[in-house]
């Protein structure tokens, strides 16, 4: 008997246990690679940041199953991962990078957590109706996004600031486009390699812009600090963290595999506020919390409709 009940606990601990495990390791250190990414375009241009680690994320992904001998993908498959490897990584990973520089890492965050509305926004155009609930959270998260930029007015007129959340709100559009595209036309092979793939394809395409553009600076010039930043967002934002991303997404169901969406914004703001004294004050905790209320009545609704 105690044999069969530590078989069926061990059992539960791998089946539950694990899942949530990753999982708040994704809620948790995503939020960080927020302020690693603040460190790192400190001292280097943002683009050429992201390429250098999305080339060496997808090296090591790519190397790893090269030597596994996993199946390459085949037709159509590559013209999924191409336009994945756009939307997520040279797009939205890359100009929520660049938009970091201007603003906070938490208001960063918080715009990015925005993308269920989006979903559901790009849905209506194409043709779906607009739940109620849906409706209210999007009008909810507006009130927030409203109370959080209490304290950033004197920043809204500042150029650079509103270059930010131009480059954080194109960020965020597609991050949810690449979401619908990857329900919609999801490759069938392993994922984890998938997304070697398409990291690897998207750095390529970044230096070729970042080098037409004059937007590069040697290696050799590029300080510890920065080189420390692309470390960490390697090893953790973009090995780790995504394996762990993708091990709770098959693990667990989708209503609590959403919540890193919630929390990683909390992490980068209150992070953020003791290491690069960022703003924090009550309009943007108020601010930040009624946003996310919406966000979560949003993800409720595309649950519900399976949107």
């Amino acid at each position: 008997m105690r044999a069969k009940i530590q078989s069926a606990v061990s059992g539960r601990i791998d089946a539950i246990g694990l899942p949530i495990l990753a999982l708040c390791w994704v809620s948790f250190f995503w939020g960080t690679t927020w302020l690693a990414s603040k460190e790192g375009v400190r001292y280097m241009p943002a683009l050429q940041l992201v390429t250098i680690r999305q080339f060496l994320a997808g090296i090591l992904y790519v190397g790893y199953f090269f030597i596994k001998k996993e199946p390459w993908p085949k037709g159509k498959e590559w013209r999924t991962i191409l336009v994945l490897a756009i939307l997520n990584f040279m797009l939205s990973n890359g100009l929520s990078t660049w938009g970091v520089k201007y603003m906070s890492s938490g208001l960063g965050a918080i715009i990015t957590a925005l993308f269920p509305i989006f979903i559901i926004i790009i849905n209506f155009f194409n043709g779906y109706k607009i739940a109620r609930v849906a409706l209210l959270g999007i009008l909810i998260s507006f009130g927030g996004i409203c109370i959080l930029f209490i304290d950033y007015i004197a920043d809204i007129l500042k150029p650079e600031f509103q270059f930010g959340i131009v480059l954080m709100t194109i960020a965020t559009i597609s991050w949810a486009f690449g979401i619908l595209q990857t329900k919609k036309k999801a490759a069938s092979f392993n994922p984890y390699f998938s997304l070697g793939l398409q990291m690897l394809i998207s750095s390529v395409f970044l230096f070729g812009i970042t080098e037409a553009t004059g937007n590069n600076i040697p290696l050799a010039e590029i300080p510890l600090p920065s080189w420390w930043a692309i470390a960490y967002l390697v090893i953790i934002g973009s090995v780790l963290t995504f394996i762990a991303f993708i091990y709770s997404l098959k693990n667990l169901p989708t209503e609590i595999s959403s919540i890193y969406v919630y929390i990683n914004p909390i992490v980068a703001m209150v992070l953020g506020s003791f290491i690069f004294e960022e703003i924090l004050t009550k309009a943007v905790a108020i601010g930040a919390g009624v946003t996310l209320t919406g966000v979560y009545l949003v993800n409720k609704s595309i649950r519900k409709n399976k949107v």
